[in-house]
């Protein structure tokens, strides 16, 4: 793993001081912990098939934390819930694969799923720690039994590791907290707790949607330090689902950007936010506040609204939204196919040329 370090990239007006552990590509392992290709998720409806997730790419290295981010609706939790198979009826995954240390999840019965990867190789953080906890139990409880579940511990050893681990979270006091019940915890305990948790499993790769909704600025930052501090601490990888580029710029070494349910622009998160190539993705980064600036300015935006993903286009999803688009791009699907060869960035448009 590439030693991390500090670049300025100006996504608020001013230069701001940006931390990423991206090695340059030639410098990066060749071989994924996991990759998706051509995802494909939809949802039965009283109004036809919502078409959730179309073609969708992306991949984690070892010891790498990636970032999905989009607006609300366009597919990133459902990506998270594919790749651990947790989809339910009235929905299903009707093509793709997704492969995890060279097996293809979505070859495996739900049997082996459920007993060798779920929570165990890939953990997942939900969004909501109050509704992920059960309020009759007490968190050290819920975090030792799943030392005992899963890795057979003693009772006796499952309490000890799950002290040690809400130590490890920056639980003050894990000791005593040990017999607390989830509504004696803040907001952002209770996600150091769920943290703690999924961590009890000694997973390779960590999943965390939206772990900074609902919190303050300062426990965001918290929050964000102790993810980095685990995935350097534990050798975790991790895929962190967010709507907000700056949690992308503080944490990620790489980005995603899903546009209904496609994706749009993959790349180093430096250089997607200093060099955006999608329309989409340049739309995002001008949505920014800027702050600190001599004059006002009013807030950008896209204009237009998502399509209807019961009845999209056979082409790019974003065309109706788009000033570049063509009939072309109605029709045809464009393919994740690299922009910026040096710098390991790939974009979703037949108007982007290579550069």
């Amino acid at each position: 793993m590439v030693t991390g370090h500090r670049v300025l990239i100006s996504i608020i007006g001013k230069p701001a001081a940006v931390y990423s552990r991206t090695a340059p590509p030639d410098e990066r392992d060749d071989d994924a912990l996991l990759e998706v290709s051509g995802l494909v998720t939809q949802f039965e409806t009283y109004r036809g098939t919502v078409e959730a997730l179309d073609q969708v790419q992306l991949s984690v290295d070892k010891n790498e934390i990636v970032g999905i981010v989009g607006e609300s609706g366009c597919g990133k939790s459902v990506t998270a819930r594919s790749i651990l198979r947790l989809i339910r009826e009235p929905g299903r995954i009707v093509d793709g694969t997704i492969r995890y240390k060279d097996r293809n999840l979505l070859d495996l019965p739900e049997a082996q799923v459920r007993e060798e990867i779920r929570g165990r190789e890939i953990a997942m953080i939900f969004q909501n720690p109050t509704n992920a906890l059960n309020p009759a139990f007490k968190v050290g409880e819920q975090i030792a039994e799943v030392a005992r579940e899963v890795r057979g511990a003693t009772k006796a050893d499952a309490r000890e590791r799950a002290v040690e681990l809400m130590d490890d979270v920056g639980i003050p006091e894990a000791e005593a907290r040990y017999d607390d019940y989830p509504h004696e915890f803040s907001g952002g305990m209770k996600q150091r707790v769920l943290i703690a948790k999924s961590l009890a499993c000694r997973p390779s790769l960590l999943i965390a949607d939206e772990p900074t909704t609902a919190l303050d600025k300062t426990t965001e930052a918290q929050l964000l330090d102790l993810i980095e501090d685990m995935c350097e601490e534990y050798g975790l990888s991790v895929l962190i689902i967010t709507h907000d580029l700056r949690v992308i710029s503080r944490l990620c070494d790489r980005v995603v950007v899903m546009y209904a349910g496609q994706t749009a622009e993959v790349g180093p998160t430096r250089e997607v936010i200093k060099n955006p190539v999608h329309p989409y993705t340049k739309g995002l980064v001008r949505a920014i506040p800027r702050m600190g600036t001599e004059t006002e300015q009013e807030l950008e935006s896209i204009d237009g609204t998502v399509q209807d993903l019961v009845d999209p286009n056979d082409g790019c999803r974003f065309y109706d939204r788009c000033p570049l688009a063509t009939e072309h791009c109605r029709t045809n699907h464009p393919p994740l196919e690299e922009k910026r060869p040096s710098h390991d960035h790939r974009a979703a448009c037949f108007e982007v040329d290579p550069s």
